[in-house]
């Protein structure tokens, strides 16, 4: 075998594949970051069965879920309409910041690199349902990644159910 070949196509090689270890979604499945507060889904989605698109407004028209604003938190637990669990020292926090019109930050959990487009409303639309790719968050009391989200998994899905399956569906 030529030296030279050897030389070139080793480093290639082990870049390539640092490169995936370290960019590849997959290895975020289990990633469950600490929040400002101890928002439990489990409560929210499973108990009291409040839908996602409850909060994560505009998932049925955007390309984004987006991460809820305070005033959503406060439709529930806002001294004006009701104040559920007002005693609790999170949501006293929560009300001084939507008071003082400061936004909660919320540690993204879902996230695709910045040459992956991902449309959520076409998803919603044709009745994909957020648990596919996001796990049952109705159960998580923390959530995590429950799916690798990575290309792999996309085309899996794109294949099982007729979806096109085109480069630019996802890269622009």
């Amino acid at each position: 075998m030529n030296i030279k070949i050897l030389k070139i196509s080793v480093p290639i090689v082990a870049i390539v594949a640092v490169a995936y270890l370290i960019f590849s979604p997959s290895r975020y499945v289990g990633y469950s970051p600490d929040q400002p507060i101890p928002f439990n889904h489990k409560i929210h989605a499973g108990d009291n069965k409040i839908d996602c698109k409850y909060c994560h407004i505009g998932v049925e028209t955007s390309a984004h879920a987006t991460i809820p604003p305070s005033s959503t938190c406060m439709n529930c637990h806002g001294g004006a309409y009701g104040n559920v669990a007002g005693k609790q020292e999170h949501v006293k926090w929560l009300n001084q910041q939507f008071d003082s019109k400061t936004p909660v930050p919320w540690v993204r959990i879902h996230d695709q690199p910045d040459f992956v487009f991902f449309n959520h409303s076409r998803h919603v639309q044709r009745g994909v349902d957020c648990s596919t790719c996001h796990g049952n968050v109705a159960e998580m009391v923390k959530v995590k990644q429950a799916k690798s989200l990575n290309m792999g998994f996309c085309v899996d899905c794109h294949r099982e159910n007729n979806a096109p399956n085109d480069c630019s569906t996802c890269h622009r």
